[in-house]
């Protein structure tokens, strides 16, 4: 007979994080509807009631993703943030308010801030799938720090309306999830002159670009200058 110890040893270290694992890695590659309690349960080398032992439902496996990997993520957001908004040069503290949005998310797996390529991708696969459980857990994980974020920005930036910022704001977390779900992107339409997966190269690019954007005119002030533009063209 194997002693007890030995046998414990035998196990899986943490079943529960086993099962967190696979429920992520199942559901960033086809979503949250098309995989099952059984699906996650048979990845994880677990039956289907350790599951719902540890996490209930489907529902509040998702929702322990989310918290595992955002309420890290979102603390250091919060960190950075605060810093940010001690900057009293107003170009040097969007910069530093965009990069405060942006470090977080290119954080390793390892130290869970984040979640890396793979949080990353469900987040966004998350999002274009439209299902009510996650809308109501990213809501619930992201808006109360999205809102920091888009108020600080507008504080810099108070000749932009909140609603353009708004709008920006939402392009820059599609820029995000593009970075760090295909970095290769990169480097093949670069032809290999630069590296996707470099990723202080990737947030300095990504920085500037948005800075650039939350910069620009107005919705309702750009419009009317191209609209003269495109009348004096035609005379």
């Amino acid at each position: 007979m194997v002693p007890r110890s030995k046998a414990a040893a035998t196990r899986k270290p943490n079943l529960r994080e086993a099962i967190l694992c696979a429920a992520e890695e199942l559901f960033a590659i086809n979503g949250f509807n098309a995989v099952s309690v059984r699906d996650i349960a048979q990845a994880a080398g677990a039956n289907p009631g350790s599951v719902t032992y540890h996490f209930k439902t489907k529902d509040g496996l998702l929702l322990e993703i989310y918290n595992l990997h955002c309420e890290p993520m979102n603390r250091r957001r919060s960190e950075l943030l605060a810093a940010a908004r001690r900057v009293r040069d107003l170009q040097d503290r969007l910069e530093a308010i965009v990069r405060a949005y942006v470090l977080p998310a290119f954080s390793s797996g390892s130290d869970l801030a984040g979640g890396g390529a793979r949080f990353t991708r469900l987040r966004a696969v998350m999002s274009a799938e439209g299902n009510e459980v996650a809308r109501k857990i990213i809501a619930q994980t992201f808006d109360d720090t999205s809102h920091a974020f888009i108020d600080a920005i507008h504080d810099s930036l108070p000749h932009v309306p909140r609603t353009d910022i708004v709008w920006r704001s939402h392009f820059l977390l599609g820029a995000l999830y593009y970075s760090l779900v295909t970095p290769d992107r990169v480097s093949r339409l670069s032809r290999g002159e630069a590296d996707g997966g470099d990723a202080a190269s990737a947030i300095e690019q990504l920085v500037q670009a948005t800075v650039a954007a939350f910069q620009a005119p107005a919705l309702d002030q750009a419009l009317p200058a191209r609209r003269r533009t495109g009348a004096s063209s035609k005379t």
